[in-house]
């Protein structure tokens, strides 16, 4: 037994890691607390093994910034083990919790089912943008599963998908460089086309990281919705009458929102080169993981420039 001066004599003390001195020291670790609901990503498109690859790339990061984190993947067109559906995940997750609290309470753990009192999984669109119907789609799985998971908003828009579009048009010799690491490029766009889908709210929704972009890269940048026949030609044709004579495509999407090929096709249409889509870009798990975190009331850690990766403001 323990005494009000410290433990008794013989049992181990565990001693606080001394910490690094000076202003640059490192921050303490952040983990995810002991029976933390689990973060389901609604992945959209077809499922597929490239699919499946990036949705469990965007975790890994995830993981990786808040060790413990129990993350799953959930199909908003899946069906069977291989690809399950979001609304069986969510159904199963929910289960789960059911089984915790029935064994609790014979047990008589009050604390213990005192854990679960939150949402039973928090569950993150892996959008870059809103678009209402897949959104609906997935508030259905939501509704339909009856776990009473927590269902948030679409990444965007956020700096940090500023930072990776430019990196994606870096990488395709399409943009200036970046303050650091990327190199000035000759071929670089003089007007961005930024490539979305969800209709009007995910169009304007762009814009707001595109200005951000533009900001970045000191050069015009214009949304247009890859799903409105017409729209990307039109928007480059503006660019083209406001003085750009070099354009670039960049897909605002991660990738599983439309077909593989869409982009390109759109970018043909409009004469210009595209850039890759998001994918599994550093910054895309980070954002999953702030949504998961802000639900929840986890500390997250500070990106590289020391500023945390919380959600931007609500427009």
């Amino acid at each position: 037994m323990s005494s009000p001066t410290g433990p008794a004599p013989g049992l181990p003390v565990r001693m606080p890691r001394p910490r690094q001195p000076g202003r640059h020291r490192r921050p303490e670790p952040v983990a995810a607390p002991v029976g933390a609901p689990p973060l389901v990503l609604a992945v959209p498109g077809t499922p597929d093994d490239a699919t499946r690859g990036l949705a469990e790339e965007v975790l890994s990061i995830a993981r990786s910034e808040l060790p413990g984190l129990d993350a799953r993947i959930g199909y908003v067109d899946g069906e069977g083990d291989e690809f399950p559906a979001l609304e069986a995940v969510l159904t199963h997750v929910a289960a789960e919790r059911d089984a915790r609290v029935a064994a609790r309470r014979d047990a008589d753990d009050q604390e213990g089912s005192d854990a679960e009192a939150g949402p039973a999984a928090v569950t993150v669109p892996l959008l870059a943008g809103p678009d209402n119907a897949l959104l609906r789609r997935i508030r259905h799985a939501v509704m339909n599963s009856g776990s009473a998971a927590e269902l948030t908003d679409a990444l965007g828009p956020h700096p940090l998908l500023a930072e990776a579009l430019h990196v994606r048009l870096s990488e395709a010799g399409l943009a200036r460089a970046d303050r650091a690491r990327l190199f000035t490029v000759a071929t670089a766009a003089d007007g961005i086309i930024l490539a979305t889908v969800g209709g009007d709210e995910a169009v304007q929704a762009a814009g707001i990281t595109g200005m951000l972009l533009s900001a970045r890269l000191a050069v015009p940048v214009m949304a247009a919705a890859l799903d409105e026949d017409g729209a990307i030609a039109r928007t480059a044709e503006e660019l083209r009458k406001a003085g750009s004579r070099q354009l670039a495509l960049a897909p605002y999407l991660i990738g599983p929102e439309v077909a593989a090929g869409v982009p390109g096709t759109a970018a043909a249409e409009a004469d210009c080169a595209a850039a890759e889509a998001l994918g599994a870009y550093g910054a895309v798990g980070k954002l999953v993981l702030a949504k998961y975190a802000t639900v929840l009331g986890i500390p997250t850690q500070p990106t590289a420039q020391g500023a945390p990766y919380a959600d931007a403001p609500r427009q």
